[in-house]
């Protein structure tokens, strides 16, 4: 390998002024094996230009030509394969990938780190080397059977290191105290040798001259041995003394160790004293106050608060860990737990008879309130049981077992004197309602039972005149009175009618008043009472909670509230303004049955009552929900607005029962239907009733029912009339309907309204049709038959050559219509049409009108069938359109 490098050194690189440093034998991979070498060589100009030289064996000879050539600042990555095992293949990557392989993985190795030394010395790159030992890339030589290759290549960069200015220009002094230094090299080498001689000889004798000196200063570390040991013995004395000292010294820390411990636990323990007596000491007056307060008057209430306060705080001291085993802090705890214990007895023993005091003051005064419909204040009774609204708290706090009890006896007393109170209250009002008296029994017993009072209203109400008492009476009498609507009778009977309603509306303002006061006297008493529950209980009732407001008034079994109580520590199960609901359903239990039986009674008075009680009860429950949406008040309300609802939608369905049930006589004519009526006047009342209400929809749905079971009972009627034409029946019924529903102006029966009048239209129409064709019934079969031939294909002007329908048959029939006996004819038709139509609705001028309208447009269909199937005849009618409204006006004002 040695010679190969010398002859590309000598062949290839010298003639191109570069010098090989390292060649490494290859073959690419993967091919057929063409041997090749890889040269590092290196330029001698400046600047230093490092390549790779691919240099391949000739084919025609045996020398050796350069084929490629890379620049090493293009090389990016170098490939090894492995650093571990040994492999003699590795990647070079320029431009692209370049795999070879190697025919020794020494020579590879050597190649590589000849690659990274002229990496290092001259372009400081970034080169990658991959899977490279990191042996092989060290700056210092590697050791071995490598060292004469790699030490060769080293020597050779070092050989041709550039001199410095100084080197340069003392060999130009040598060579110029030398003359021969240039034509006789040996001489000049010979020279310079004789001089290194000469030198040699110069430093021994110098060494040798310093032996001297070197013995004398050996001497002198020898004395200084000597005084480090003296030194020494010196040392270790005073160690030995001072050993002494030291001991006394840590003694004496000891004890002052011991000292400050036994003042740190002094102070500790001085600390703990001071806590314990600072927080579990109840000072006398407040033992007293517990023991012996005055529980009348304020002042006393407010000392056994403010002890009360104080004991508790004594109790719930947060003791430091080991404070509950010492037996002055067992005793201070127990004496506290027996002042809470007797406090608490004390107190719920007087609040109880606070309680019942409090039922028989308010009986006392029941009697008070026996003719006005109002319901006792509780104010005073609350304002005095707010004074002990902190004890309560601290009770329910220390004794939950007690204050619990307290909250069962007050609901207990509080629900038998509001039961007492509420009854007594609705029976004012239902004997307000009936307008009845009980004579001889004083009002505050208030013996009278439910039963009496529906057998009061029954007989009172029995015979009413409204949609669901009696309404079938009244169709009786509408009926009956169709016939003879002109006698004297009728009209005393209309008055007779007037004087009922009015007297209806009076009784129904008059409830109206009385259950409005009934629910204004009911919510304030209830919000009183709610929000003394949550003062003087201490129970939240703005907390949030999930779900919506629904009917949770269920009955409590003994008037347990929904807690638990374990350890003397409450255990919620529901929230406390579940609590309070609770509470307030067992001390308003009767409220809910009292309203229910109270509405059961307005609807059995008059059943349009139950229209009044949907929108002051909605009314009501929109303000409750308002406030608080779960209350019992909202609730209560709530469950009393869908019976209240449920007997308006039993009104409308007996109402709709009643149209489809009504009866005419066969006798007499129909004229304005019962139920038509009485629709009007239940649109009417219920539009005064429900303006500006909150549950407007729910009567929009009543209207939608009514009118369209209105409509279809018409039409039913309408069919079964035997007396008056149906078309009659449906005119004027359906024009007093448009008329109603056109005064009322109500939104949701637009549609109703449209369709009502187009049924009006529609069956004016068909009546004036039906009835014009009488008078000229002969001139009539005539032109429809002529329509029938022209229609048959007939010309119009031939139609006067058929036998049936020539000039003197067109004569003879228009004969027998002169002027005179038309006005019969339309007169006989008046009259008719005045006996088919009513008085209420006065539609007979429009009638007659329409029908001098339709006879006009007859007349001139006749005369032009004349003019066009009989041209030049000179036929002509024998009355004009002048004579028929003349006819027409004469007879109306005749009649």
């Amino acid at each position: 390998m040695t010679a190969i490098k010398h002859a590309l050194q000598r062949d290839i690189f010298t003639p191109n002024d570069e010098r090989l440093l390292s060649i490494v034998n290859v073959c690419k991979a993967g091919k057929k094996k063409r041997n090749c070498f890889l040269c590092a060589t290196v330029t001698t100009e400046r600047p230093v230009q490092v390549n790779v030289v691919k240099v391949k064996k000739s084919d025609k000879g045996d020398f050796y030509k350069r084929q490629t050539a890379w620049a090493l600042r293009d090389l990016a990555v170098v490939d090894a394969k492995d650093a571990v095992k040994e492999n003699p293949e590795f990647d070079l990557h320029f431009d692209k990938v370049y795999k070879w392989v190697a025919s020794s993985t020494v020579e590879k190795n050597t190649f590589i780190s000849c690659i990274w030394k002229l990496n290092q010395r001259y372009l400081r790159k970034k080169i990658d080397f991959i899977n490279v030992s990191s042996q092989l890339l060290e700056e210092s030589v590697p050791s071995g059977e490598n060292q004469s290759v790699t030490g060769g290549d080293e020597e050779a960069v070092d050989e041709y290191q550039e001199l410095n200015a100084r080197e340069e220009q003392d060999i130009e002094i040598m060579m110029e105290g030398c003359e021969c230094a240039i034509s006789n090299a040996e001489a000049f080498a010979e020279k310079l040798s004789k001089e290194l001689q000469v030198l040699d000889g110069a430093n021994i004798q110098s060494i040798m001259a310093s032996e001297k000196q070197v013995n004398i200063l050996m001497k002198l570390l020898d004395e200084a041995l000597k005084e480090v040991d003296q030194i020494e013995l010196k040392l270790s004395s005073y160690e030995e003394m001072l050993q002494s000292v030291k001991e006394q010294m840590d003694q004496i820390s000891e004890s002052n160790h011991l000292i400050h411990l036994s003042n740190t636990n002094n102070v500790k323990l001085l600390s703990e004293i001071e806590f314990l007596v600072n927080h579990m000491d109840l000072a006398k007056g407040h033992i007293k106050a517990l023991q012996e307060g005055d529980l009348t008057s304020s002042r006393g209430i407010e000392a056994c608060t403010n002890a009360a306060d104080a004991l508790l705080q004594c109790m719930n001291v947060a003791l430091r860990p080991g404070h509950d085993m010492l037996h002055a802090v067992k005793q201070q705890q127990q004496r506290f737990s027996d002042l809470r214990e007797q406090f608490a007895r004390r107190l719920a023993s007087h609040l109880n008879s606070v309680f019942v005091q409090q039922g028989h003051d308010q009986s006392s005064t029941l009697a008070q309130h026996s003719v006005e419909l109002t319901l006792p204040n509780h104010h005073p009774f609350h304002r005095d049981l707010l004074r002990y609204a902190k004890l309560m708290e601290w009770l329910k706090n220390t004794d939950y077992g007690k204050y619990e009890g307290l909250t069962k006896n007050y609901m207990d007393y509080l629900s038998r004197l509001y039961e007492r109170e509420i009854k007594d209250f609705f029976e004012v009002a239902k004997i307000k309602m009936t307008g009845t008296t009980r004579e001889g029994k004083k009002f505050a017993t208030l013996p009278r039972k439910e039963s009496a009072v529906k057998q009061e209203t029954e007989s009172l109400h029995g015979s009413s005149g409204k949609l669901t008492g009696s309404t079938s009476s009244l169709n009786k009498l509408s009926v009956q009175s169709s016939g003879n609507r002109r006698s004297q009778s009728s009209s005393l009977l209309d008055m007779g009618n007037m004087s009922a309603s009015d007297l209806d509306m009076a009784d129904r303002t008059k409830f109206d008043k009385i259950f409005e006061q009934v629910l204004s006297e009911l919510e304030p008493l209830c919000l009183a009472e709610q929000d003394f529950i949550s003062k003087f209980f201490k129970l939240q009732q703005h907390q949030s909670i999930s779900g919506t407001a629904t009917n949770e008034a269920e009955e409590m079994d003994g008037g347990t509230l929904s807690r638990s109580y374990t350890s003397g520590v409450p255990q919620p199960i529901s929230s406390e303004k579940d609590m309070i609901r609770q509470m307030m359903t067992k001390i308003f239990r009767c409220i809910e049955p009292e309203l229910n039986n109270l509405i059961a009674l307005g609807d059995k008075i008059d059943s349009f009552n139950s229209l009044y009680m949907l929108v002051k009860m909605s009314h009501h429950v929109w303000t409750a929900q308002n406030v608080d949406p779960a209350s019992f008040l909202s609730t209560t309300l709530g469950n009393v607005l869908v019976t209240v609802k449920r007997n308006f939608d039993k009104c409308i369905s007996n109402q709709m029962k009643q149209m489809d049930e009504v009866k005419i006589s066969k006798k007499s004519k129909v004229g304005i239907l019962p139920f038509v009526a009485e629709f009007e006047e239940f649109a009417a009342l219920a539009e005064s009733i429900f303006k500006n209400a909150e549950r407007r929809g729910d009567l929009d749905k009543a209207y939608i029912k009514l009118i369209r079971a209105v409509f279809v009972s018409v039409e039913k009627v309408a069919n079964e009339s035997q007396k008056t034409p149906r078309d009659v029946v449906m005119m004027e019924n359906f024009h007093h309907i448009f008329a109603t529903l056109s005064r009322l102006k109500i939104s949701c029966l637009e549609a109703e309204k449209k369709e009502a009048k187009q049924k009006y239209t529609d069956h004016l129409q068909s009546y004036v049709i039906y009835s014009l064709g009488q008078p000229l019934e002969k001139l009539n079969h005539f032109f429809e038959g002529v329509e029938a031939r022209v229609a048959q294909g007939i010309r119009e002007e031939e139609v006067s050559y058929q036998l049936a329908f020539n000039k003197q048959e067109l004569r003879k029939v228009i004969k027998e219509y002169p002027g005179k006996e038309v006005k019969k004819g339309l007169d006989n038709l008046y009259k008719k049409v005045d006996k088919h139509l009513c008085e209420e609705e006065n539609l007979l001028q429009v009638v007659w009108h329409s029908m001098q309208d339709e006879f006009i447009r007859q007349y001139k269909h006749f005369e032009g069938l004349i003019a066009r199937c009989y041209p030049g005849s000179g036929i002509t009618m024998e009355f004009t359109i002048q004579d028929i409204l003349d006819y027409c006006s004469s007879i109306a004002q005749s009649h």
